[in-house]
């Protein structure tokens, strides 16, 4: 199964360093290694569904598979020095999950093939270089949002607002794209959008409270900086009786009042296939990165109360999900 000069490089690297054999890897293990700009539930859940999919297809932890995972812990010099280790030691695929994480994996290697995950604009974030096949070492999954649909929802839920704050981390290549598709589809219905930069997570708190007096509600994208601090999101919004969104329904269980989003557990298994077909044999350049186009309602009663709304019954039950 393992890749005749990758995977073996990888042992060989390991072993001649003198060092043990990560996850029990036996000679015979394809190596697939994993990492995230910083850990919360979304991203996680990715990380579980690729692995779950390569199980699934007979890729399993302990009989042919060594299953590798760092996180970034939100540093993007640590992603970086993370994307070196792994392609110096030569796994047979290198999963990156979220922007960042997949900038730092493509800008080192053009040789390890690359399955990107959870990346919003693949192209603008200069991964690959169209829509097509890449034709290079790189494919993967978008997670670009339906942001048209979610400002749908903002409206819908909460008629009154005029204006949408929406903190984000101007590094984040991810996020300047989704805070323009906001800007362009919050005018096109009829809201004022107005941004709030928070650059580290230590910052987060501070931007929400930024936006007291001049957002009517308060919309996080994936924005990976943001949602790792999401609970000072939601603190403002209660203390102020903010409403607060987001796009990922993951971040509704945190309070979020709603969300319109994907199963991102969902969107690691879609991605785990991307792999199994490269272990395979097909070459990831033959590959076009794929987007992702079920969504889901998940909403939470409880917190839109401690926010100054109420879910009316028709909302609740087209719900996929309500949280208690």
């Amino acid at each position: 199964m393992i890749s005749k000069n990758l995977g073996s490089k990888f042992i060989a690297a390991t072993l001649a360093l003198g060092l043990s054999l990560p996850f029990a890897a036996q000679a015979e293990d394809v190596v697939v290694a994993t990492t995230a700009i910083v850990e919360h539930p979304a991203l996680d859940a990715v990380r579980d569904g690729v692995r779950d999919e390569l199980k699934a297809q007979g890729y399993e932890e302990g009989k042919n598979l060594t299953f590798l995972y760092k996180s970034a812990q939100g540093n993007p010099a640590t992603a970086a020095q993370i994307a070196r280790e792994y392609i110096g030691n030569g796994p047979d695929v290198i999963v990156p999950i979220a922007t960042p994480s997949a900038q730092a994996v493509v800008a080192a290697t053009k040789d390890i093939p690359v399955v990107f995950s959870a990346v919003t604009d693949p192209v603008a974030a200069k991964l690959v270089a169209n829509e097509g096949p890449s034709g290079t070492n790189v494919t993967g999954v978008s997670d670009l949002s339906p942001i048209d649909q979610h400002i749908a929802l903002i409206k819908e839920l909460t008629p009154n607002a005029k204006s949408i704050g929406v903190p984000y981390n101007p590094g984040e290549a991810n996020s300047v794209v989704l805070l323009d598709l906001v800007k362009k589809h919050g005018a096109a219905q009829g809201f004022d959008v107005i941004a709030s930069p928070a650059t580290k997570t230590g910052e987060v708190l501070t931007a929400a409270q930024n936006l007291i007096g001049k957002a009517d509600v308060i919309y996080v994208a994936t924005d990976n900086t943001i949602i790792s601090a999401f609970e000072a999101v939601v603190k403002v919004g209660i203390d102020h009786q903010i409403p607060v969104y987001a796009g990922d329904t993951d971040s509704v269980k945190r309070g979020a009042l709603a969300a319109l989003g994907f199963d991102y557990y969902d969107v690691g298994r879609q991605t785990g296939k991307v792999v199994v077909e490269i272990l395979k044999g097909k070459a990831a350049g033959d590959i076009a990165f794929q987007g992702v186009s079920k969504t889901n309602l998940f909403v939470n009663p409880a917190m839109a109360e401690k926010m100054g709304v109420t879910l009316s019954p028709e909302v609740i039950a087209r719900a996929t999900e309500v949280i208690k």
